[in-house]
């Protein structure tokens, strides 16, 4: 039988709009008694009811957990306008908003919560943990850091030239003009190939978001030209040295791909100050293996349940 989900909306003093989220429920749930509970935050471009909230949210859940599976601000079911904007200060912010809603839960333990983020939800929660220490324990699921790749694959590692057409359209937008949206992905996995690309991510992505396999109504692969600056000015490790120092787990596969998951797996887990830290390279897998496919997903969590097991205290 299927966890009970509740969809809530979340809305703290402070904010214009709604974070939209799902509550993923353990079996026999008993709201006199108080469970740990885990945040979980979907991809780049992706929305809670994609691989952070029916895949892991899902599994974490029939272990014991309460797991909030939310939708960033500006995307997905969350408001904020305009839309489709991946701004990494508000996402780390939405992580503080959805933390704030889960201590006032009769139900939840608050001095045991934990956060787990697929792709740059995982590079999202790990910059979250570093200044929001109600977070007690942090898994990274192919975590990549998006502002380091917004300066590479995404910004055609060129940053300053990316930066110069993202003003000059801002300034044709302020002016009136239509907004710039680009879908990132081609539309299929056919056209990417007949274009010549190789690149297993791109290609493993278009498979993911384009077609049944993981296609979700809000799992949008489009962004807002003119609101991308934040993101080549940003970066999720900044000092991970100093401030985190939460136990983290880090899952990565060894097949590595563009959009860099492998090497900021390997540099978080150096870098991280934590005491308690994990990395986990699963043979033979690759980055979108770990979003959906039984076998690697399988992997992560005989790992992950235990981890946060451990350091969440159920």
């Amino acid at each position: 039988m299927a966890n009970a989900i509740e969809t809530v909306n979340i809305r703290n003093p402070g904010m214009a709009w709604d974070i939209v989220a799902n509550i993923h429920f353990p079996p026999g749930f008993d709201k006199t008694k108080q469970y740990p509970a885990i945040i979980s935050a979907h991809p780049i471009g992706s929305c809670k009811e994609q691989t952070s909230g029916n895949v892991y949210g899902a599994a974490l859940a029939k272990e014991g957990f309460v797991v909030i599976a939310f939708d960033a601000s500006y995307q997905g079911a969350s408001g904020g306008e305009p839309r489709l904007i991946e701004d990494p200060g508000q996402r780390v912010e939405d992580f503080r908003q959805v933390t704030d809603y889960l201590v006032t839960l009769p139900y939840v333990d608050a001095n045991h919560i934990g956060v787990l983020g697929v792709c740059g939800g995982g590079g999202y929660s790990i910059s979250a943990a570093k200044s929001e220490r109600r977070i007690k324990a942090v898994v990274s699921i192919t975590g990549v850091n998006f502002g380091r790749m917004s300066r590479e694959g995404f910004g055609g590692y060129d940053p300053i030239g990316t930066l110069e057409a993202i003003a000059l359209q801002r300034t044709i937008e302020a002016r009136g003009s239509k907004s710039r949206v680009d879908d990132v992905l081609p539309p299929s996995v056919d056209a990417a190939k007949q274009a010549g690309v190789t690149d297993i991510d791109v290609l493993e992505a278009t498979d993911y978001y384009k077609t049944s396999r993981g296609q979700a109504a809000h799992g949008l692969t489009s962004f807002l030209f003119s609101r991308r600056a934040a993101a080549l000015d940003w970066d999720a490790f900044h000092l991970a040295e100093m401030l985190l120092t939460q136990p983290l787990l880090v899952v990565i596969g060894d097949r590595p791909g563009g959009f860099g998951a492998y090497r900021d797996g390997q540099e978080i887990y150096g870098r991280a100050a934590s005491k308690a830290k994990e990395l986990l390279v699963l043979p033979d897998t690759s980055h979108y293996e770990l979003y959906d496919q039984p076998e690697a997903t399988a992997k992560a969590l005989e790992k992950v349940v235990p981890f946060f097991k451990t350091h969440l205290a159920v």
